[in-house]
């Protein structure tokens, strides 16, 4: 048991002091784990979703987002419960709404708190200068989003509003 305890303090301590994003593992929404080292060499805009929001008809765009630009980004979303009880679904719940009804076909992560005591630490490394090297952001409510370059470094965060075919976020992603 202390031996557990050592790792998972030694593994967490990784993750904060974490240079990119190519150094996290996060949990698949169906299991099994999604490597972001195996996106190196495109960029990838992390956005927190949930099914019940004013902004889920984000997810149609999202879609055409990734299918456009899938050979030099990855997208992936992060289910996420904690602004107005707005995903409050199972995995299974969330997988079958986002298929059946936006079609979506970019990886999903299993839910996550993105703020508060249990967030998760690839949003810990999103959200804190001290760990992505540029700025300090909140995670306002869902939606938001994270462009990572493909090197495994921050470029910027993008509030709800932004649609993901803005102008301001498409140049940064064929920048």
């Amino acid at each position: 048991m202390k031996t557990l305890l050592i790792a998972a303090i030694m593994m967490m301590t990784a993750f904060q002091t974490s240079k990119n994003i190519y150094d996290f593992k996060v949990a698949g929404l169906n299991g099994g784990t999604i490597d972001l080292a195996q996106y190196k060499g495109k960029k990838i805009l992390i956005v927190n979703v949930a099914s019940e929001c004013g902004y889920t008809y984000q997810y149609e765009d999202l879609e055409k987002l990734y299918e456009k630009y899938k050979d030099k980004m990855v997208l992936i979303g992060f289910p996420c419960n904690q602004f107005g009880f707005q995903e409050p679904g199972t995995a299974d719940e969330i997988k079958k709404f986002c298929t059946e009804k936006y079609s979506v076909t970019f990886p999903l992560a299993a839910k996550i708190d993105v703020k508060g005591k249990n967030q998760a630490p690839i949003y810990e490394w999103l959200t804190k200068k001290e760990f992505n090297g540029v700025e300090t952001t909140e995670v306002s409510w869902n939606f938001n989003k994270y462009l990572i370059d493909e090197h495994g470094n921050y470029i910027a965060h993008y509030g709800s509003k932004v649609k993901p075919f803005d102008s301001v976020l498409v140049a940064a992603i064929e920048k």
